[in-house]
């Protein structure tokens, strides 16, 4: 198969349009073509007018560990030519940035998760381009979590910069799908294109989403692996919570928790005890880990380690966000003061709790707390919001 970028590459008709004009590059590590070559290097090559290039959260370089540490913009030493921070001193493209290009070219690796802050950052270069009478593209990429959809829709007023919209926390669509969401949803008038993809089969095993004969690079720090991509829509819950999400470790966002004073035995059993049926399509195992920084660094942690991988995946049946939820609410049973939400500056929202931040409104984690919810009450309002999404976005799909 090929990926947009590939197409863009081999194809001199794709390109044709963009002769004479003026091109920037929306990149990060994961920018890569089949080959391996840094998307930026590669149309530069190909005789592409690069004008400028920008950097979305952890940086053109991806060297940026963690939330809310900002990217300078700098001057790309090999081109002489300015890269723009989406998340520094701005999030949004100004209008000097704008003014540095024609046509916009957007070519982030997602992890299909409406969290992950590119999602945003398309939604803000789209807007942006509409105003300034720009163009955008989508060089489309495989979403590695493949089509399902899960979770409650971003309440209205919540949103943020990893809520940009009314869209549950797993959104099932490619880049290039989502923008044709944001411009119906939105009523933008932006010159938008989409370089699909060919042979996309985001249903098909073993990859179910991510094509097997594609290597898998971070596009961002601590996504290390499919297996991350896929367990991200729920294990990014632990971000608001006390509970580690493994940074520190090897294996960043593959746990379901982590703590020095939880007994991870004693949650499963009461995960499978309250709603055995979440825990179908993975493997859980008992793990031990001590994050040599952030959550618990230097504490010897038990929790539960996530296989969405292998022989263990069902991709029919694994609900990440489900799981994370009721890994939640066993813990909260067990250990009823536990103090779980953690208080902090999320994404630059300072009121908010950053678990209600993270899940566009109050609604989990008031389900977790109150003493009488069941798994049922949690279903019913995600299957209601799941197939009011996938009717929204289905005359979107490319695919």
């Amino acid at each position: 198969m090929k990926f947009g970028i590939d197409r863009l590459l081999s194809e001199p008709d794709l390109r044709k349009p963009l002769e004479g004009k003026r091109v920037a590059l929306v990149a990060h590590p994961a920018s890569v073509t089949r080959d391996l070559e840094h998307s930026l290097d590669a149309l530069v090559a190909a005789g592409v007018n690069v004008t400028s290039a920008f950097g979305p959260q952890h940086g053109l370089k991806g060297d940026k560990q963690d939330n809310m540490v900002e990217t300078a913009d700098e001057t790309d030493p090999t081109y002489n030519i300015p890269v723009f921070s989406l998340y520094g001193e701005v999030r949004r493209p100004t209008g000097q940035m704008m003014s540095s290009a024609d046509v916009f070219l957007f070519d982030l690796q997602d992890l299909g998760c409406r969290i992950y802050t590119f999602v945003t950052t398309l939604l803000y270069l789209l807007e942006e381009g509409a105003k300034h009478g720009k163009s955008v593209w989508v060089l489309d990429r495989p979403n590695p979590a493949g089509r399902p959809v899960e979770g409650t829709l971003l309440v209205p007023g919540q949103e943020s910069f990893v809520g940009a919209g009314p869209m549950p926390m797993r959104h099932g669509l490619t880049m290039g799908e989502m923008g044709h969401w944001f411009i119906d949803h939105f009523g933008l008038d932006v010159d938008y294109r989409v370089i699909e993809m060919h042979h996309w089969l985001p249903e098909a095993g073993p990859g179910f989403g991510w094509p097997e004969d594609r290597i898998w690079i971070n596009p961002s720090p601590n996504a290390a692996n499919v297996n991350m991509a896929r367990a991200y829509g729920g294990t990014v819950m632990l971000e608001g919570a006390t509970l580690s999400e493994g940074r520190g470790t090897t294996r960043p966002l593959e746990v379901l928790f982590g703590a020095p004073d939880i007994d991870a035995k004693a949650v499963l059993a009461e995960m499978q005890r309250i709603a055995p049926t979440w825990l179908n399509g993975c493997a859980l195992r008992e793990c031990w880990f001590e994050p040599t920084f952030h959550k618990h660094a230097g504490q010897l942690c038990n929790g539960l380690m996530i296989h969405a991988e292998g022989p263990f995946y069902d991709h029919a049946h694994f609900r990440p966000w489900r799981l994370q939820a009721l890994a939640f609410k066993a813990i909260r049973t067990l250990y009823p003061d536990y103090d779980l939400w953690r208080d902090f500056p999320y994404e630059y929202e300072l009121e908010r709790l950053a678990i209600d931040v993270i899940n566009g409104g109050p609604a989990l984690r008031e389900w977790v707390d109150h003493p009488a919810s069941s798994p049922v009450d949690l279903d019913r309002m995600a299957t209601n919001d799941e197939t009011e999404w996938r009717d929204s976005v289905a005359p979107h799909l490319l695919y």
